[in-house]
């Protein structure tokens, strides 16, 4: 049986976000959600068979890529699953029954259906991988209803005051959110992570990161299939299928750095941002939006109808971050152009960096002086004790193996009642990078503050990320 496990999770994950499965027509925002409800006593965890309880809302490729983890990892079990759709959800549920494990309760029928499953179901972790616009209003209700422990799917949030929303929702209920950000777990920046604790690099004085991902033939399909087939029908919003249903909306009224999180959150760990250093202001500029309309015209031509459409994002968002312990960060959104995918990771010191693109390192007295090193070799000598200890395991999970570190080292704060790994003063100074750049932009490149989100207690919080 263990062995069909491990085929079977290696055989149905799939790489990238995924379908989520929860439409898009509330207007409902998550500052007027967090004024209504008082939060709820729940039941501790693990009570009655000392299984930690997992619901989930949004179920479609990036859930199920959750729930192969879940189970993966014993002592857990799944009570309840909610989407919109049906047909998600029947999905879902055949995915769970492959591992011959007790069907889930379902929720569905609204796009409200949510509050239902948190109002009758006791959770020790509900876990949304929905919509974007959807993270905040269902992050809130989780922690509203008592859930302990919320992990939400980046971004976190889409504006400052949903930022704001989540950290001062989870301070006054007391329960955990968790920002899913899988690459805080890739085993390159963990292992960077190592060599920057370690004091390799030195002082650090600079980071660079990004999200460089063509997403062209993600943001239309022809209604059926996840990617865009040459040759095949365009479409985008609701009779298109999966993220080209919602995703492709951003970028017709966005213009700024829309999916920061991916970039900044390893960075953020290795400037032990929110622990002893923080960020203090923002400045962002935006290119000319080409990309996706000349996609429209040389896949679909002049006449096609979406080729009237005009789209707000800039093909290429650059954010520069100023710290308060003096460091810089650049990070670039690029996401409509043709590329190959590049984080764009730079984690620069007194002493030496690393550079992921190329996969290099250099450190002054041990490399060769002007000469590169091959990451690899520094990397296998720092190898983070997460990924040293779950290698077999990881290794058939899904991106590379991170998303089960991820899900470890999350149950395992569940399971110990700790602080969640990522928690939502990370989630909301993570993700405040969208609003901020959307407003640095519209003012012509100004420099805007950014919010303390942790009120002052940055200066004294210690790093816990990992450890």
């Amino acid at each position: 049986m263990e062995n069909s496990r491990r085929s079977f999770i290696k055989k149905v994950t799939v790489a990238g976000i995924g379908t989520a499965g929860i439409a898009l027509n509330s207007t409902l925002s998550a500052s007027e959600d967090t004024k209504t409800s008082e939060p709820q006593t729940k039941k501790p965890a693990g009570k009655d068979d000392g299984k930690l309880r997992f619901g989930f809302i949004g179920t479609g490729s990036r859930c199920r890529e959750h729930i192969n983890n879940v189970i993966a990892i014993p002592g857990n079990k799944i009570v309840a699953i909610c989407d919109i759709k049906q047909s998600a959800l029947d999905n879902t549920l055949k995915h769970i029954a492959r591992f011959n494990v007790a069907a889930p309760k379902t929720y569905t029928g609204s796009e409200r259906a949510f509050e239902q499953m948190l109002n009758n179901e006791d959770f020790d972790c509900v876990i949304i991988a929905s919509p974007w616009e959807w993270h905040v209003p269902m992050s809130v209700a989780a922690m509203k209803a008592g859930v302990p422990y919320v992990g939400v799917e980046v971004s976190a949030a889409n504006t400052v005051e949903e930022c704001w929303d989540l950290v001062n929702v989870s301070e006054a209920t007391g329960n955990q959110l968790n920002i899913m950000e899988n690459v805080c777990y890739r085993r390159d920046c963990m292992a960077a992570l190592t060599m920057v604790r370690q004091g390799l690099f030195g002082e650090l004085l600079h980071g660079g990161c990004g999200y460089q991902h063509d997403l062209r033939d993600v943001k239309f399909n022809d209604g059926v299939n996840y990617n865009y087939k040459k040759g095949g029908e365009l479409r985008m919003g609701p009779t298109a299928f999966s993220e080209a249903q919602w995703r492709t909306q951003h970028s017709v009224t966005r213009n700024g750095d829309i999916y920061p999180t991916h970039g900044i959150g390893p960075v953020a760990n290795c400037m032990d941002i929110n622990h002893g250093n923080r960020f203090l202001s923002l400045s962002a500029m935006a290119t000319q939006s080409r990309g996706l309309h000349k996609f429209i015209v040389d896949n679909g031509g002049e006449r096609h109808p979406l080729a009237k459409l005009r789209f707000n994002l800039g093909d290429i968002v650059t954010s520069m971050i100023k710290c308060a312990n003096g460091q810089t960060i650049i990070v670039t959104h690029d996401t409509n152009s043709p590329r190959p995918y590049s984080l764009g990771f730079r984690i620069q010191g007194t002493e030496g960096l690393w550079m992921n693109d190329g996969e290099h390192v250099y450190v002054q007295e041990q490399s060769n002086p002007h000469r590169w090193d091959s990451s690899e070799e520094w990397f296998k000598k720092y190898d983070h004790k997460l990924w040293s200890t779950l290698d077999a395991a990881a290794r058939e999970a899904g991106h590379g193996g991170m998303d089960y570190i991820m899900m470890y080292d999350f149950i395992d704060a569940i399971r110990n009642k700790k602080r969640a790994p990522m928690d939502c003063y990370d989630a909301a100074a993570w993700s405040a990078i969208s609003g901020l750049s959307e407003m640095s932009i519209a003012r012509g490149g100004a420099v805007v503050d950014f919010p303390d989100f942790t009120r002052g207690q940055w200066i004294n919080r210690q790093p816990t990320f990992a450890l």
